[in-house]
């Protein structure tokens, strides 16, 4: 074991904000890292300022890293079920400058917090956060663990 807090990834596609806000406090999560390269939800209390609003409700503080979100033609793949290709793209992209930036930003927040990173997809193994959360865990030494939030 590390000795560092643990470092936690949650999707909420199948869930509410009350059930994801439910599972942060009940991991003791104290900072939510969002990744998504759009920050909007048709999804109830999951777009930007809303979210946030309800996280600093609950004693969460939140921080949008939008180049850590996956590029459009990565989610199309995603979408499409062609998870491989999704990650083929998001590692291309996160070559550049700017994702580069806000991982370290990232790896600097999830080091000193009971950290947490949202995206929307429920199977993490799915989503580009589960290769998020690795590139922050090879740095920070932290263990991933996936929550799940019950409705």
């Amino acid at each position: 074991m590390s000795g560092k807090p643990d470092l936690f990834t949650i999707g909420y596609e199948a869930s509410t904000l009350p059930a994801v806000l439910a599972s942060l406090k009940s991991a003791g999560v104290d900072l939510l890292i969002d990744v998504r390269a759009v920050a909007a939800s048709r999804k109830p209390g999951f777009s930007k300022k809303l979210l946030a609003a309800s996280l600093g409700e609950a004693g969460i503080r939140y921080l949008h890293l939008q180049a850590l979100g996956t590029p459009k033609p990565g989610r199309d793949a995603a979408r499409a079920g062609r998870v491989g290709e999704m990650h083929r793209i998001f590692r291309a992209h996160m070559a550049a400058d700017r994702p580069q930036a806000e991982l370290a930003q990232a790896k600097a927040a999830a080091n000193g917090s009971r950290a947490c990173l949202l995206c929307f997809e429920l199977d993490h193994r799915a989503c580009h956060r589960s290769l998020v959360a690795e590139m922050i865990q090879a740095d920070t030494g932290q263990h991933v663990v996936h929550l799940a939030p019950a409705d």
